[in-house]
C-alpha cells in the first residue's frame, strides 16, 4: 500500500476538515475556504468534498493540499504526521531515498516554475518576456505531468518514468538547477 492509499483508508474527509478548523454542519456542509463564502456551499462527502459556489473538489489528500498550497505528497505526508499514520510497508520500492530525493526535486522544481509564472509576468504587452517567465511557460505542462504521473501511477509505470527521466539526464539537470 503506498502513502496515498493509507491516507486514504485511515483519514475520512471529515476528520481532516475537523483538525484543520472546517466544522461541517449536520448536513456535511461547511463554508468554501478556497472562496468568499458567507454560506456554506461545500459538501463534505464520504470520500470526496464538491464546492457547489466555486467548483473545487477532490478527496481528504486535495483538500489538505489546497487548504496549506502542498503537493499531493507533500499533502500526504502531512496527513499521515497529523494523524500519526506510521506506514505498514515501504511505500514506493524504487530505492526509496532516491526516490523521495527525485520527488522533492520535482516538486521544488514545479513550485518554482509557478512562482516564475506569477512573478516575472510582462506587465504590459510591450514589455520583453524574462526568460524565466518563458520557461516557466515552456515547462510548467511538462513538470506537472510527471509529478502526477509519478504520483498516481501504479509502481511499474512511476518505476519506468523514472529510469527513463534517470537515463535521459532530466533528474541530473532539474538537480543542479533546483540545488543551486
Amino acid at each position: 500500500m503506498n502513502i496515498f492509499e493509507e491516507v486514504k483508508a485511515t483519514v475520512s474527509l471529515k476528520q481532516a476538515a475537523e483538525q484543520y478548523g472546517l466544522e461541517p454542519d449536520h448536513n456535511g456542509m461547511v463554508r468554501c475556504p478556497f472562496h468568499e463564502d458567507r454560506h456554506p456551499s461545500m459538501k463534505l462527502n464520504e470520500d470526496y468534498f464538491y464546492c457547489f459556489g466555486c467548483g473545487a473538489t477532490g478527496d481528504v489528500i486535495e483538500l489538505t493540499g489546497r487548504l496549506f498550497s502542498l503537493t499531493p505528497y507533500e499533502a500526504a505526508r502531512k496527513l499521515m504526521e497529523d494523524f500519526g499514520i506510521k506506514p505498514s510497508d515501504k511505500p514506493i520500492v524504487y530505492h526509496k531515498s532516491t526516490w523521495e530525493q527525485d520527488m522533492d526535486i520535482l516538486f521544488r522544481h514545479l513550485r518554482i516554475l509557478k512562482r516564475w509564472k506569477e512573478r516575472y509576468a510582462p506587465k504590459s504587452p510591450e514589455d520583453i518576456p524574462d526568460r524565466r517567465f518563458i520557461e516557466a511557460c515552456q515547462n510548467l505542462e511538462y513538470v506537472t505531468y510527471l509529478v502526477d504521473k509519478l504520483t498516481f501511477s501504479d509502481k511499474d509505470e512511476r518505476t519506468a518514468l523514472m529510469d527513463e527521466l534517470h537515463e535521459s539526464g532530466y533528474i541530473e539537470r532539474l538537480r543542479k538547477e533546483v540545488l543551486v
